[in-house]
């Protein structure tokens, strides 16, 4: 009797299996098939929206374009003005499950455009040098096929639009974290949260994953150093500034070099110097502007304290003073091992085995993290360098390109990620 009803738990099992893989290369098939489909009006959508740049909090014209996208592709709700301009919509599939996110972001950079492309910036000084441009429209393909295929989607698909990822200007509020002040992984209930950059060190077609922490901690400063403006030929009558300002420079450097644990990753640049407005008036302030990168809290607070104490004792000692002020942007972008496990059989599924590789820890930050936090993340990295297309330089830079040929990549991989969590996670488990 045993025996028997082993040997048919084992047919019923294997039975079971059968199904289940079957219904994955259905899926895998109509995935490839709808993508390829959608691949010329992403590339149509990537480059209007690459002639038509936004930076952070501006993006109304992108909002609109992707709400008026998001309407004719007859998504089930679409709700705008999130966060300034933010757009979020949700596809529910036909089956019960629970709710997973895809994220793009939509702004574009302050850099006066130099490729010479057809369909370059037509906005002065604004340029999608990040690449923003292809995620926004990538996640609109991804719709696309999403929406052709809700009839077997085991629960819902937010599609999230998000402003303001680079920063936002001075004195506003914007981007990932409040996006999530806002309610975004509500309503319904988000469970779990993808996103995708593309890479312009990595060959297209390949796409890069890490568990754990892959972009970093992002502290950023400004630092008002005081002193007394006097004439250039005088200076015993003042107190520069700018010469105390120079020693703050160097003895920051001490932070990664002598403070930190060398096994640690961390980074303090500074990335503006401003002060004085004449060449013969040593002016009576300096304002330094810049970043401290970290992938682990306690070396983040290490190196916060180390710079808070160098830059006020540095300053003290030229007789100056010196105002801090920190902007948290955001944390590690941590990608959940047990979610990225599942996630990488997606990848692999998306563009083979061979294409799919581990990334290192990246000292770039995100505010995806913020997302991440509240629920389990994973973030990749999308390759579009191709050298017989000129897509070689890199992100944030007026030359930068990418291959096109890459984005039915990432559609495809959006889909997959989202589909195969949601198979995994189905409320109507063992039914086909």
């Amino acid at each position: 009797m045993n025996k028997r009803f082993a040997v048919a738990f084992a047919v019923v099992t294997l039975a079971a299996i059968d199904v289940r893989l079957s219904r994955a290369d259905e899926i895998l098939s109509r995935v490839e098939q709808l993508a390829a489909q959608a691949a010329p009006m992403v590339v149509r959508l990537r480059r209007d929206f690459h002639t038509h740049p936004e930076l952070a909090n501006r993006e109304e014209r992108t909002g609109r374009v992707v709400a008026e996208r998001l309407k004719e592709i007859g998504v089930d709700e679409i709700k705008t003005g999130v966060a300034h301009h933010g757009v979020v919509a949700i596809v529910r599939g036909g089956k019960p499950g629970p709710t997973v996110a895809l994220r793009a972001d939509m702004d574009a950079l302050p850099i006066q455009e130099e490729t010479g492309l057809a369909f370059a910036s037509q906005n002065e000084g604004v340029m999608h040098a990040c690449g923003h441009d292809c995620h926004t429209a990538m996640l609109l393909g991804a719709a696309e096929v999403l929406a052709q295929m809700r009839d077997v989607i085991p629960g819902s698909v937010k599609l999230i639009f998000q402003p303001a990822e680079e920063g936002v200007p001075p004195g506003e509020e914007g981007g990932a974290k409040l996006m999530v002040r806002e309610g975004v992984l509500g309503g319904p209930d988000v469970s779990a949260i993808f996103g995708m950059h593309v890479n312009t060190e990595l060959e297209s077609g390949k796409i890069s994953y890490r568990f754990g922490g892959l972009l970093a901690a992002v502290d950023r400063f400004k630092v008002t150093i005081t002193g007394k403006q006097s004439h250039a030929a005088m200076p015993w009558a003042g107190v520069d500034p700018i010469v105390a300002s120079a020693h703050v420079i160097t003895a920051i450097q001490t932070i990664a070099s002598r403070k930190i644990d060398a096994r640690e990753p961390v980074v303090v640049s500074i990335g503006i110097i401003r002060a004085g407005q004449a060449w013969n008036i040593i002016p009576g302030e300096a304002v330094l502007e810049g970043t401290i990168r970290s992938h682990d809290a306690e070396v983040r607070r290490q190196a916060v304290d180390a710079f808070e104490r160098i830059v006020h004792r540095t300053a003290d000692a030229h007789g100056t003073t010196a105002k801090i002020e920190f902007d948290d942007y955001g944390p590690v972008v941590w990608n959940a091992p047990e979610l990225g496990a599942l996630a990488k059989t997606s990848l692999v599924r998306a563009v083979g085995e061979e294409n799919v590789v581990e990334a290192q820890p990246v000292m770039g930050g995100e505010d995806f993290a913020h997302y991440a936090e509240k629920v389990p993340g994973f973030y990749v990295f999308l390759g579009v360098r191709n050298e017989s297309v000129g897509a070689v330089h890199a992100l944030h830079t007026p030359n930068m390109v990418i291959d096109e040929a890459a984005l039915p990549l990432g559609v495809r991989a959006y889909c997959l990620m989202a589909f195969d969590y949601l198979d995994r996670h189905r409320t109507d488990a063992g039914k086909p």
